[in-house]
């Protein structure tokens, strides 16, 4: 039984805002959340670090060791999306800040779910409203998947070998999250592959998650290859609750399923463990459109409503639930009506009016 008013202390909130448009949409997160904290009384605090390209030239790393600490003792984590591509060497300094964050904490679950507006266009088909739940701590993402070094590598300058780590263990906690997701949703899972290819690392995946599939013997279970997968979200995404997959796969199946919904700058997403959650836009930064006031902060904020949600579980607090529905209430208000939507949702105003619009919602609703 949750929680109706009783707020056991303070909830840090540990703010790293990114490279491009990452400080622009995080300030307008924060204002959100800050909007959210006064009218349910979340308590909550707010701890700022700096991180990426600003960190690089200020302190040599694009993650400097101290904000991995305040992670630790954060209650949660709100990042602005980085510039990857524009980083040096890890050796020079140029440290992925999410994917060290998601391994150092075990973010083994990333949660992205794909919805549809009201008033927003979907780009094909019918009404989307799914969820992927994505495996985040392995697959070839090779900043990630092993004990020492990295896991892609050059024998000679002409061949480069990349390496795919699959587990029992995470491939089974990663199923585990989707069938419990399930549960609250249309008790149906989809599990993605590519075993005619990879028949020994997503032939193990299968069997984990066929495994975790018989203690859920009423629910539809189903299989799809990944390829068919990407066709049949074009051809008719409503037949999809929860969907679980591999690193990689449910990085681009996850795009694609938030794009079709109505647009990429609208989709949320929740990095989360055990012990540690990590708000964080599925988007870029976007490094041509900062410091125009045209950024949609939509994504983060969204994620920082999923992330007020797994807080309020683990604090068995119901004001966690009120304010994140609060901002997704906000949210697809905004949408609705192109006056009060952002440009790159065919839209008539910026960042700034945009969050504007976001707490007047909130604060009155």
């Amino acid at each position: 039984m949750l929680s109706k008013t009783n707020v056991p202390g303070p909830t840090n909130i540990l703010c790293l805002d990114g490279d491009g448009i990452g400080p622009e949409i995080t300030l307008a997160t924060r204002s959100v959340l800050m909007a959210v904290d006064r009218r349910f009384d979340l308590n909550l605090t707010f701890q700022i670090a700096e991180i990426g390209l600003k960190a690089l030239a200020n302190s040599g790393s694009t993650f400097p060791d101290e904000v991995l600490a305040l992670a630790k003792r954060s209650d949660g984590i709100l990042i602005g999306p980085v510039s990857t591509n524009d980083y040096p060497a890890p050796s020079e300094g140029g440290i992925n800040p999410s994917g060290l964050l998601r391994k150092e904490l075990d973010l083994y679950a990333n949660i992205r779910p794909a919805k549809s507006f009201d008033g927003l266009p979907l780009r094909v088909g019918d009404k989307i409203d799914l969820v992927i739940a994505r495996e985040n701590t392995e697959g070839f993402y090779s900043d990630r998947s092993m004990f020492l070094g990295r896991a892609e590598f050059m024998p000679t300058e002409d061949m480069a070998l990349s390496v795919r780590k699959i587990t029992r263990e995470a491939s089974t906690r990663i199923a585990q999250t989707a069938f419990e997701l399930a549960a609250k949703r249309r008790r149906k899972v989809t599990a993605v592959h590519k075993a005619n290819v990879f028949r020994v690392s997503d032939g193990l995946f299968l069997d984990a998650v066929r495994a975790v599939r018989n203690q859920f013997p009423d629910f539809e279970y189903e299989e799809q290859i990944v390829d068919a997968m990407a066709a049949l979200l074009i051809r008719d995404p409503s037949q999809f609750d929860v969907v679980v997959t591999t690193n990689m796969y449910g990085d681009i199946l996850s795009d694609e399923a938030s794009e079709i919904a109505g647009s990429l700058g609208m989709a949320a997403s929740l990095n989360s463990g055990e012990n540690f959650a990590m708000a964080q836009a599925q988007h870029g930064s976007a490094p041509s459109l900062a410091g125009l006031n045209i950024a949609n902060p939509s994504s983060l904020v969204g994620s920082a409503a999923m992330l007020l949600r797994w807080i309020g579980k683990r604090k068995n607090t119901i004001n966690f639930y009120n304010a994140a529905d609060a901002i997704d209430y906000a949210i697809a208000t905004a949408v609705k009506n192109p006056s009060t939507r952002t440009s790159d949702l065919g839209g008539e105003i910026g960042t700034v009016a945009y969050t504007e619009g976001l707490i007047k919602t909130i604060i009155n609703s």
